[in-house]
């Protein structure tokens, strides 16, 4: 077992940045740290200033045009996108009873495609938009399927398997053609790449994916759009989501958002070299290691930066992942475990690649605090590992 580790899974989560853990420290120095932002006293006022300063915050991160009233905390990722798809819809159809169909991306992230059968039970339609093999979900293939009867369209702004960006300010448009409203799961590209918001209804977010706290995210959803509460209890978030605010997780996150901000262009630019020479000493044509999307389709401005994605021909995921464990590097695989059984990954298979390739992926992500040197040995332990495997099997 070896002594350090290299952490290359920051799509799953970052670990937390300077910035963000001195917010958190400073919260705790506040004589506000611990008050209810929703009460009266002057610790409450403080609490409750605190937390406006926060929506600011993320609100100019973010662009598109949205207000800080428009920010709803929530505890994550995924709760922003069950009130997203569940609120929007409901609530597009509280406005126009015809509206029963929600439009998304066969490529969506757990977190979305797990309420499809939520959304059937709750009396809507769903049906899904195929992405073409380089990953993307184009304007056509969503026009095709939405019409008047559509309530949402949902499209994530990068894929969190391969990094691939969405046309979103496209499929936006499409969506309000046909009356819709347009939701965007932006938590894989927020403070990674500038987002097309500004057609965009709502859009959900999340602090752990850019170096802030776990445990804290937002939905931004304009006040003109009717979104129906799934919690009930207490009129905070302007009615929106019930619950006692984490300030302190809030400063947090606004923190790191800014700090991403304010680098964006520059960081980018290192990550993508930094990936593109990764992916240039893995996918050699002795190596067995391929990307999943075609670099002379798709540059850096179509992906993100910080994921490498790619297929190692004939050594499955969780062998990949658990070798690479045991030589020190933390990856993920492209792929979900469940029940001790692995499943191939539903975005390689939505984008065409056969079950026996999408059983051997690989996902390595990482942002500008991850050096060359780290990035050096592990292709050099991956192309043994891979290598090694392929002489056993021949």
């Amino acid at each position: 077992m070896p002594s350090s580790f290299v952490y290359l899974d920051y799509a799953a989560s970052a670990p937390l940045s300077a910035i963000a853990a001195e917010a958190l420290e400073s919260y705790e120095r506040q004589p506000f740290a611990g008050a209810n932002p929703n009460s009266l006293h002057t610790m409450g006022r403080q609490a409750a200033r605190a937390l406006d300063g926060a929506r600011r915050d993320l609100v100019h991160a973010l662009g598109g045009g949205f207000r800080p009233a428009d920010v709803i905390f929530t505890s994550g990722g995924t709760e922003s996108n069950n009130l997203a798809l569940i609120g929007l819809a409901e609530g597009a159809r509280d406005r126009d009873r015809l509206r029963t169909t929600v439009v998304m991306s066969a490529i969506e992230h757990d977190s979305v495609l797990d309420l499809a059968p939520v959304l059937r039970n709750r009396g809507f339609d769903v049906v899904f938009a195929q992405p073409n093999r380089q990953g993307v979900v184009t304007a056509d293939a969503v026009s095709a399927l939405v019409g008047r009867n559509t309530a949402l369209v949902s499209l994530m702004s990068a894929n969190n398997e391969t990094g691939v960006i969405q046309p979103v300010g496209e499929v936006a448009r499409v969506a309000h053609q046909a009356g819709s409203l347009m939701h965007t799961d932006a938590v894989q590209a927020f403070g990674r790449i500038e987002l097309q918001l500004d057609d965009v209804d709502a859009v959900s977010v999340a602090a752990h994916k850019i170096g802030g706290p776990v445990g804290v995210g937002a939905l931004v959803c304009r006040q003109r759009v009717h979104l129906r509460p799934l919690s009930h209890g207490g009129g905070q978030e302007g009615g929106r989501r019930a619950g006692t605010q984490d300030v302190r997780g809030a400063l947090g996150f606004a923190a790191a958002a800014s700090d991403c901000a304010a680098h964006l262009s520059e960081r980018r630019t290192i990550v993508a070299q930094r990936a593109e020479g990764l992916y240039g000493r893995l996918c050699t044509d002795e190596s067995g290691i391929v990307p999943t999307v075609a670099f002379d389709q798709l540059g850096w401005d179509g992906r993100l930066s910080g994921i490498v994605s790619i297929l190692a021909h004939g050594v499955d995921s969780e062998t990949l992942v658990l070798e690479c464990d045991q030589a020190g590097f933390e990856v993920s695989a492209a792929s979900a475990c469940s029940s001790g059984s692995l499943d191939a990954s539903h975005v390689l298979l939505a984008m065409g690649v056969p079950r026996d390739e999408a059983l051997c992926s690989l996902r390595i992500s990482f942002d500008e605090r991850v050096g060359d040197k780290d990035l050096q040995a592990f292709a050099d332990a991956l192309t043994d590992i891979v290598a090694r495997r392929r002489r056993k099997r021949h």
